[in-house]
């Protein structure tokens, strides 16, 4: 009798423990004491209409690059990536950025990731015509999940090709965010739940344009 309260003490106590180092893994990848998370974010701050190029005042976007999905995933980020995330998952707050007529949702974006001295690797997608966003500010496809990578809307809405197919046009807002479930879906897209998306990239079409 005694042996087996003995074990069920000895159970509990293992549950505890388990639970305890559960709970202070979870704080240590929230950025707990040692301030982990977010401890290498830092871009170059771009004043209020520095990147408005003279006579191109009508032709101007906004681009924001966010990956607060992370925030939410933090279980499944690798532990080396943290220190990229920013504690409030906004790698670039809404900047305005003027634009020449043609320019792509990816030219943008280059142009502003320069301007705020990020981090961006792209390459190019002959079979789509398009360049596909690999990394920003060193937070890559498959870092936070098997279905994680960058995408894009305008204006709320998810295009369903490339970022170097949409022409940009004046007053358009960019944001660009980085998903880690559902191909999108925690991010607010729904278009690419319906498509087999085991053979394409997270910011790529679905189809050729």
């Amino acid at each position: 009798m005694k042996k087996k309260r003995l074990a069920n003490i000895v159970m509990v106590l293992l549950i505890v423990v388990i639970a305890v180092t559960g709970l202070l893994t979870a704080f240590h990848l929230r950025g707990g004491e040692d301030g982990n998370l977010g401890s290498l974010y830092k871009i170059t701050e771009i004043p209020d209409n520095a990147l408005i190029t003279p006579g191109q005042e009508g032709n101007v976007c906004t681009v924001t690059i966010v990956c607060d999905a992370i925030l939410n995933n933090l279980d499944a980020l690798d532990k080396e990536k943290a220190p990229y995330v920013p504690k409030d998952g906004v790698i670039l707050p809404k900047t305005r950025i003027s634009f020449a007529r043609g320019d792509s949702a990816f030219d943008v974006l280059q142009r502003v990731s320069t301007a705020a001295d990020i981090q961006l690797e792209s390459s190019w997608t002959p079979m789509y015509g398009s360049s596909y966003v690999e990394g920003i500010n060193h937070l890559y496809e498959f870092d936070c999940g098997k279905e994680s990578g960058w995408m894009y809307k305008v204006n709320g809405r998810f295009p369903n090709y490339g970022c170097s197919a949409y022409a940009v046009e004046n007053g358009d807002d960019i944001v660009w965010c980085y998903t880690c479930k559902g191909y999108g879906k925690d991010v607010g897209s729904t278009w690419m739940a319906a498509e087999d998306l085991s053979l394409i990239h997270i910011s790529e079409p679905t189809r050729p344009y």
